[in-house]
């Protein structure tokens, strides 16, 4: 009888096995990792604590605190995207951690006054316009120059 059961149990082990392998349901060890590996490590972090240390040296009070630094980048980045739901979402985080509402609309207002060389295709851009104008709301930084101003020659060709 147990020699019975076994055998059964056995068969339906067989038979769960293949239907998970034919369905893609296989255990966590086969599956390939999905991580992208052009990133170096440790440069992203580094990069943000120096946004922050940056901030914290430019903006006194609460609006200097990372955590409002953080939240009311990302604030103004999606109000820019027309994102409102999540927006306002990140806002109700951003107004719970006590940092100054006026400094979402000073930074927003300027982001909407200098925000023309935006590219809604190159999210840098925009990360970067967001915390110029998080950092100095009434003077930002400029803009970095665009790549073909870069790679204009340096001697203009001369004129007969």
């Amino acid at each position: 009888m147990f020699r019975r059961l076994f055998t059964a149990a056995r068969g339906a082990f067989a038979a769960l096995l293949i239907a998970s392998a034919v369905l893609g349901f296989a255990p966590a060890a086969f599956a390939e990792d999905s991580k992208p590996a052009d990133k170096p490590a440790g440069q992203e972090p580094a990069k943000e604590l120096d946004q922050y240390a940056e901030a914290q040296k430019e903006i006194a009070g609460p609006a200097g605190n990372p955590e409002c630094v953080r939240l009311g980048q990302t604030v103004i980045a999606l109000l820019w995207r027309d994102d409102l739901d999540t927006a306002f979402r990140h806002l109700d985080l951003y107004d719970r951690f006590g940092c100054p509402s006026a400094h979402i609309q000073a930074s927003f207002r300027c982001l909407i006054l200098h925000g023309s060389g935006i590219d809604p295709k190159a999210n840098d851009t925009l990360i970067g316009r967001a915390h110029a104008c998080w950092i100095n709301p009434a003077n930002p930084a400029p803009p970095p120059a665009p790549a073909a101003a870069a790679a204009a020659p340096a001697n203009p060709p001369a004129k007969n």
